[in-house]
């Protein structure tokens, strides 16, 4: 299999997975529409790699994302509003076996004995062990992030958010 020492998200990428090497380094597993290689950095890093190389960086973007979509756990994190690519995790991102999908190649979800099966565009099957109802929140919520991202490209608006009011203590005067 083939190793990559970087990799920046593309268009073609379906989803990736963090998996250990036999140093014990998470590196990450990539399946792209037609092929499959390792890279040697988290996925974590892929994304902020990927985030940092049009200016921008993961912090940023999932706070962004929780402020659009109104969503504080495992929300989706959009990439590139350009070439509308989206990812959202199946689990908390901070698991090191959370899969990262990108909602553009998932063509359908069906329920199979309490597991979810994805379909992909290509044809491919995965099974992942999540709920049915749980990982199509998460897919519509990313689906919803990108829509409300690139309409709002077309037409930008401007969130101002304040810093929340600090309470001065006053000095009591005391008497002794």
């Amino acid at each position: 299999m083939i190793i990559e020492n970087h990799y920046v998200i593309n268009q073609h990428m379906m989803y990736m997975f963090g998996l250990m090497d036999r140093n014990a380094k998470l590196c990450t597993l990539v399946r792209e529409f037609h092929r499959v290689f390792i890279v040697d950095r988290s996925p974590l890093e892929i994304i902020d790699d990927s985030l940092r190389s049009i200016g921008f960086n993961l912090k940023g973007a999932m706070e962004t994302a929780k402020i659009i979509i109104e969503n504080k756990a495992m929300c989706p994190v959009m990439l590139n509003h350009i070439h509308n690519i989206c990812v959202f995790p199946d689990k908390s991102h901070k698991h090191e076996d959370t899969i990262w999908f990108n909602p553009c190649h998932i063509l359908r979800t069906h329920s199979i004995k309490r597991k979810t099966q994805i379909e992909f565009r290509n044809k491919l099957l995965l099974m992942i062990d999540s709920k049915l109802f749980s990982f199509n929140h998460k897919l519509k919520s990313a689906e919803q992030l990108s829509r409300i991202t690139i309409e709002n490209a077309n037409n930008p608006q401007s969130y101002i958010i304040y810093p929340p009011k600090r309470v001065r203590k006053r000095k009591s005067k005391t008497k002794k």
